[in-house]
């Protein structure tokens, strides 16, 4: 929906940066769910190391984040997502061409830069510059193009690869990356309003007081904590669910139900959310979050109960990660507050999933549901705090 505030062609921008979001996200983070085993099976190169290209893509989105929302705040949205675009076009070529192990690794390196540029927390500060302080609506809007990624793209991978292989696959979507995504993004998007000249204290440094210091490392950390938890609950979730005795079609028809639940948490927030300050979405969120994997963890109830939990409340925290840093720190320092909180957040997002992998070998998948289940119950009071503190 578009505001008052919003300049002319800010509908277009949601829809525009919606679809991109379906895009990018369906030919980054989702693309190994469906091309690692025929990549492995094709390549003969370990399992592990071509899943691991997706922690080598999102460890360069965190490296690349800081200076995204540099550029997102001296240029603006348009030419920085279209070179975002750009980028991962060239990495899905490069992963699409590989003969190496080592060209591919190189290919998810560029990828991820590309993801840096491209998906949601550069969207969210694009949305920022052209909605100013009044983008949380639009911010909502775009989390549920974003929801129906998967959705959409799980299936037109499964059959790119039945059809063209996974090489085909992944040159296709670097084609509509390059041909569709970049220049529509370039052309499309409308023009961010001129930027008041910087305050000599400001210099683009997103926080200056010791407050707002404070106030910012606790929002990482909380953001660096519920990052752990959902990429590690995205890659392990159906090891989960088998070890604790489901057969791996129900557990495949339970996970199945983040989606809707994400999308459908994510309407009831915009339907609701306003009457709430985006700290205290938060903090509902994480309570979801910590609910679900509470329940997990010790058993209580159906599985596909605390899956739906989780999952609301991560729909919900997708929306109030980019609202919240627009309330605490305002429009102005908006983007480059957004990529210097994205950093620490997605280096912990590669390197969760392999942590969480040595313990579940090591200890067992019982002992680590109760170790994200306490990281989720103390992020809880975390974003308590974060309330109490505004």
């Amino acid at each position: 929906m578009e505001t008052a505030s919003a300049p002319p062609g800010g509908r277009i921008a949601v829809s525009l940066l919606g679809i991109a979001q379906i895009v990018s996200w369906g030919s980054s983070f989702y693309l190994l769910a469906v091309l690692a085993t025929p990549i492995s099976a094709d390549t003969g190169w370990p399992l592990a190391w071509v899943v691991g290209g997706g922690s080598v893509g999102l460890l360069c989105s965190g490296l690349a984040a800081p200076f995204v929302g540099r550029m997102i705040d001296g240029f603006g949205g348009r030419p920085t997502m279209a070179a975002g675009s750009l980028l991962m076009g060239a990495g899905l070529a490069t992963i699409g061409s590989s003969t190496s192990l080592a060209g591919y690794l190189l290919g998810w390196a560029v990828l991820g830069l590309g993801m840096g540029a491209g998906l949601y927390d550069a969207a969210f500060s694009t949305l920022g510059r052209i909605y100013g302080a009044s983008a949380r609506r639009a911010i909502t809007n775009l989390t549920l193009f974003g929801g129906f990624a998967s959705t959409v793209c799980w299936p037109l991978s499964a059959l790119a690869v039945e059809h063209v292989g996974w090489r085909g696959a992944c040159f296709a979507y670097a084609a509509v990356q390059v041909l569709a995504m970049a220049p529509a993004l370039f052309l499309l998007l409308p023009r961010e309003a001129r930027k008041a000249p910087a305050a000599p204290n400001r210099a683009g440094a997103g926080v200056t007081t010791s407050r707002e210091r404070r106030t910012f490392l606790l929002l990482a950390a909380i953001l660096m904590a519920n990052g752990a938890v959902q990429t590690t609950v995205s890659v392990h979730l159906l090891t989960i669910l088998q070890a604790q005795g489901m057969q791996l079609a129900a557990a495949v028809a339970v996970g199945a139900l983040i989606g809707p639940s994400q999308i459908g948490a994510r309407v009831v927030e915009m339907l609701v959310g306003d009457r709430l300050h985006p700290t205290a979405t938060l903090a509902c969120a994480g309570a979801l979050v910590a609910v679900g994997m509470i329940l997990f963890a010790i058993g209580a109830g159906p599985a596909a109960v605390a899956v739906v939990l989780y999952a609301a409340g991560n729909g919900v925290w997708s929306i109030a990660r980019g609202t919240v840093p627009l309330a605490l720190f305002g429009a102005e320092r908006y983007p480059v507050v957004m990529g210097r909180l994205a950093a620490p957040n997605l280096v912990v997002q590669a390197a969760a999933p392999f942590a969480a992998g040595l313990v579940i070998a090591r200890a067992g998948p019982e002992t680590t549901l109760e170790a994200l289940a306490a990281v989720a119950a103390a992020n809880v009071i975390a974003a308590t705090v974060l309330v109490l503190r505004r």
